[in-house]
């Protein structure tokens, strides 16, 4: 049995300040090693508090490197068994690839298999198990206090391991040894190889995390099975307690799913697209004269938007377009002075602004030109669907992604009304967007204009 102090919860930017490994035959010990290690670094307070373990009593302790060889030695050949067992195991390996030995072994959690083994129970943390079992349980939080009561809990699970869960988590295939401590293991085995968005839940219920996969089993078992020491693994191992998932079809709709997800669930240990975005639009209004005005808004779903736009740039650039092939005042059009000179402004403008031009005539061209801004690309992606009986659909009506759907195969559509009516809506976003447009151009084909 195996336990270590650290300075915190991830291998990659923290060092172990205690290691005690205990050597179980499966009826009683025959070795032990025990020792305070210097981490190098400072241990945080809020560690000292928990541990009892401060910068003075490691300050003569051996540097990890020095006690790399017997770390090694005693652990090598055996099955590496643990509380939370890729926590230390991660932390140990990582430490001893540093100091040149390849380690690599069997693994058991106790935690995993006090679930099969003692189902029921409402708390799997190491002191909770051991006061609901009457294991005695000294020096909490301390490598060699910790390994003790791991070791009689060990023995106590051999003892009523009447199913033979011990055996079958050793055996090569099993996903016991990968999985999260907490993460039942039917969750994985109700995985599919078809793409689709994948959810992991904290125990509470609540989304941490969502990704898209091409096969959404492999791309799971990746996250748990590869041998990081950073943040992002050891969050996932202490945090993730259920696994769920969505077919999508394919790639892209999994793809549009994922970012459509993370903008609405905002999860915690999602990194990217995690920013929050502004919106600009194009919009128009009768000033107290009559004439029609056009200007660029942040939308805020009080205006009406004729066109919107994921940067001001655009919305900007898109409107002095607009001036420039219909001959609008850029006055009236809220454009900056300093872009047009006098000679310019008259080139576009015919007096509006000075109610020159009748209201009427002026009117007529605001209109045509928001008619042409209105005639973006409506078009469906239509591809394979989750089974043969139905096809995927992805609409984008008038240039904007508006939802997506799974129609059935023999089903006739023309209409991208039609196609309105069958597929559910989603928000729009830059990246669908680029993503949509870009999927599009590569992939002809697929793409039906209307």
């Amino acid at each position: 049995m195996t336990d270590i102090e650290t300075t915190g919860g991830y291998a990659a930017a923290n060092g172990i300040t205690e290691i005690c490994i205990i050597v179980f035959d499966g009826e009683k010990v025959i070795d032990r090693y025990e020792t305070l290690i210097n981490p190098v670094h400072r241990i945080p307070s809020y560690i000292q508090a928990m541990t009892g373990i401060t910068d003075e009593m490691v300050a003569d302790a051996p540097l990890f490197e020095e006690v790399a060889e017997d770390i090694y030695e005693i652990l090598k050949d055996r099955i590496f068994v643990a509380h939370n067992v890729n926590f230390d195991y991660s932390f140990i390996r990582s430490q001893l690839r540093y100091c040149g030995y390849e380690y690599d072994a069997q693994k058991l959690c106790t935690v995993r298999l006090s679930r099969k083994i003692i189902p029921g129970l409402r708390s799997y943390s190491l002191g909770n198990l051991c006061h609901s079992l009457g294991i005695r349980h000294v020096n909490h939080h301390r490598a060699g206090g910790d390994a003790e009561a791991t070791t009689a809990l060990f023995h106590l699970l051999l003892q009523r391991d009447t199913e033979g869960h011990i055996l079958k988590s050793l055996k090569r295939n099993s996903k016991e040894q990968v999985l999260p401590p907490h993460v039942p293991k039917s969750d994985f085995e109700r995985l599919p190889t078809t793409p689709g968005v994948y959810y992991f839940h904290d125990e509470k219920g609540k989304v941490v995390y969502v990704g898209k996969a091409k096969n959404i089993r492999h791309r799971v078992s990746s996250h748990f099975s590869n041998n990081s020491t950073g943040r992002q693994k050891q969050n996932f191992m202490r945090y993730v307690h259920r696994i769920s998932f969505e077919e999508c079809g394919t790639e892209l709709m999994a793809a549009i799913k994922e970012s459509s997800e993370i903008k609405r669930l905002w999860p915690r240990f999602n990194a990217s697209q995690k920013k929050r975005e502004d919106v600009f639009g194009i919009v128009c209004y009768a000033d107290q004269n009559g004439y029609l005005r056009l200007a660029v808004d942040k939308v805020n779903g009080r205006t009406e938007v004729i066109s919107s736009y994921h940067h001001y740039e655009n919305a900007s650039a898109a409107l002095r377009q607009l001036v420039q092939d219909f001959h609008l005042c850029p006055r009236l059009c809220f454009i900056k002075e300093q872009l047009y000179d006098e000679q310019a402004h008259a080139a576009y403008c015919k007096g509006a602004c000075e109610k020159l031009e009748p209201v009427e005539s002026y009117n007529e061209r605001v209109t045509q030109a928001l008619e042409k801004l209105k005639a973006q690309p409506s078009f469906a992606i239509i591809d394979k669907g989750i089974t043969d009986e139905q096809r995927s659909c992805i609409l984008v009506w008038q240039g904007k992604f508006y939802g997506m759907g799974f129609i059935a195969s023999d089903l006739a559509i023309e209409t991208p009304e039609q196609f309105k009516e069958l597929v559910t809506p989603y928000r729009e976003n830059k990246v669908i967007t680029h993503m949509l447009f870009s999927y599009a151009k590569r992939y002809p084909s697929k793409v039906k204009f209307f």
